[in-house]
């Protein structure tokens, strides 16, 4: 790919690490109509959206624990459920490993005029496959740029790419661990692969931090995001959302 394509990730500046982020607070006061406002203009950008030959890929990545799960859920909790079709993604089945790793994600891909989230993604051949070698070092080598070529046909076929990826310091993580295995109702969300992932945190830094070098795009680049502060990751999450969707709108009208 053109050297010329890839672009700064938006939040992490060059030569930054990522658990140099600075977390940002935001007052309750603040978070309510902020993520109000968000979510009903989402809506409407939605509905425009559904009389186009464009889609909307929102893609959440980042560390176990880092608030992916109700960033995408304030975020699509007011959207029309019709349009939309969020993906959770696990280990491929036992038919999805008889095909290459991205097939499984073209067959989710949504209609025109339709959106898609997708809480985890085809980074996990860059990430977790990397790091727990999974895949091995030919197969997520060769991925930077099957995923950038797999990115642009999107792209060129007139899809908006939102690359989000949330992080949490290794403190803050610890602590949401502590709380899910004391908390029953959030037991489920928690464990051992997840203390596995946590004794490997800089090979997981540093391995998101390449993909960011090398799959931040001029057509998909990627958002990083402070989210130790839940509240204020998921209004940046939908103000990120909301502010691509308003440009790719008024470019189509």
């Amino acid at each position: 790919m053109p050297i010329a394509e890839l672009v700064e990730p938006v939040g992490l500046k060059k030569a930054k690490r990522l658990d140099e982020l600075e977390h940002k607070e935001i007052s309750e006061e603040d978070y309510k109509p902020k993520l109000k406002t968000l979510q009903l203009e989402l809506l409407r950008l939605q509905r425009e959206l559904s009389d186009m030959k464009s889609t909307l890929i929102v893609v959440f990545e980042g560390p176990d624990a880092a608030g992916k799960g109700g960033a995408i859920k304030r975020m699509t909790e007011r959207l029309d459920p019709r349009l939309l079709r969020v993906h959770s993604i696990v280990k491929p089945t036992a038919e999805e490993y008889q095909h290459h790793y991205l097939w499984r994600f073209w067959n989710k891909l949504p209609p025109y005029g339709q959106s898609v989230v997708f809480d985890r993604s085809w980074y996990g051949r860059l990430l977790v496959e990397r790091v727990e070698g999974f895949a091995t070092e030919k197969e997520w080598k060769r991925a930077y740029q099957e995923i950038n070529d797999f990115e642009r046909q999107l792209s060129d076929d007139g899809a908006l790419i939102v690359k989000c990826y949330l992080h949490i310091t290794k403190d803050e993580q610890l602590l949401r661990f502590k709380r899910r295995e004391a908390d029953p109702y959030k037991h489920w969300k928690i464990n051992d692969e997840d203390w596995r992932n946590r004794r490997k945190w800089d090979e997981h830094n540093a391995a998101a931090e390449e993909v960011f070098q090398k799959t931040s795009t001029r057509y998909a680049p990627w958002n990083v995001i402070p989210a130790n502060f839940k509240w204020c990751a998921r209004v940046k999450v939908a103000k990120t959302v909301v502010d691509a969707l308003t440009a790719r709108v008024k470019e189509l009208k």
